[in-house]
């Protein structure tokens, strides 16, 4: 399985929007787009699968820009990336509930592959993006320059 640009940025931008939330303020993209390096066009086709998902509070004109809708601590990585990816299946054959596979039944690996998509649901399930900020405060305040 490889996670793509998309799914990257994704998280990227909600770890961003996370950092610089104060409860009232809507973050312009552009704003997100230069502090990630990331192109605001980008941004933008990633926006509306956010939206379908309730994941972000939206404003539009002068003040418009984007909050997220719970606290940090309520969205995992591994939700986020479904959202993007579509499946965190590391096969096919394990992309929906139901195996369809006409080998399902007698496969020799297929353990090993459910083994795999289990232990990549668990951690990506088991880190939220507030554990992304607090990681990233953590490493700024152990860089002292002198």
């Amino acid at each position: 399985m490889k996670i793509s640009t998309k799914g990257r940025y994704a998280l990227r931008m909600l770890v961003d929007l996370a950092e610089h939330d104060d409860g009232e303020t809507f973050i312009p993209l552009k704003d997100i787009a230069e502090r990630q390096g990331i192109s605001k066009k980008y941004l933008e086709q990633i926006i509306p699968i956010f939206n379908r998902s309730d994941i972000l509070l939206t404003t539009r004109g002068f003040q418009g820009g984007y909050r997220l809708a719970r606290n940090a601590d309520k969205y995992t990585v591994g939700e986020i990336l479904r959202l993007t990816e579509g499946s965190l299946a590391p096969v096919a054959c394990l992309d929906s509930d139901e195996n369809t596979c006409d080998r399902a039944e007698y496969c020799e690996t297929l353990y090993v592959w459910e083994g795999l998509k289990k232990a990549i649901e668990n951690y990506l399930d088991s880190i939220t993006i507030q554990d992304i900020v607090d990681r990233a405060k953590q490493s700024y305040s152990d860089n002292y320059v002198i």
